[in-house]
């Protein structure tokens, strides 16, 4: 869901060129066909079982077989629902900006200043290793539902953009005549 938005003012000023930008989002391992698939290969399954306990007697299990099926549906349904998250990291001339969509669209913003910005992991990655970003005591952890590699990929490469942003070749460009 890679979203294109026009270049948002910050603080009233322009945000000028984009060096950096990703949107992060939260894997999801099943798309809506294997999703359908699997629910129709439930609904046979349970009818069937539930076909099968109803003739010999135990109808209460049929019933409970179908809840089943609810349950499974509505965890599913959560779990899709919690993948609309995203996070959109953008770097510019003048500002590293954070902004988090929550699936009800709420959406919450940080900005930070690129210069002082510290990219953290730990290094090696392990698997609990978070990135967080620190300045001036401003502490924010992103890209918290990614996997590991994913993780330490997105650090490198922000880290990186940062580095290259605070060049002073290009920090010179940036400051008034």
């Amino acid at each position: 869901m890679d979203e294109t938005r026009p270049p948002d003012p910050v603080d009233g000023a322009p945000d000028g060129r984009t060096h950096f930008h990703a949107v992060l989002h939260p894997h999801r391992s099943l798309a809506r066909p294997g999703f359908l698939a699997l629910m129709g290969v439930l609904l046979v399954v349970n009818a069937g079982l539930g076909t099968l306990f109803w003739v010999h007697g135990a109808w209460p299990v049929a019933g409970f077989l179908g809840l089943d099926m609810l349950a499974v549906y509505a965890a599913f349904r959560v779990n899709y629902r919690a993948g609309r998250l995203y996070e959109e990291v953008r770097l510019t001339d003048t500002v590293l900006r954070v902004d988090r969509v929550w699936p009800s669209r709420r959406m919450r913003t940080w900005r930070f200043e690129p210069y002082w910005l510290k990219v953290q992991i730990d290094d090696p990655p392990r698997h609990e290793s978070q990135v967080t970003l620190v300045s001036h005591g401003q502490t924010l952890t992103v890209g918290a539902f990614l996997s590991p590699d994913e993780r330490a990929d997105f650090a490198k490469a922000l880290g990186d953009a940062l580095s290259r942003w605070r060049d002073p070749d290009h920090l010179r460009a940036l400051s008034p005549a």
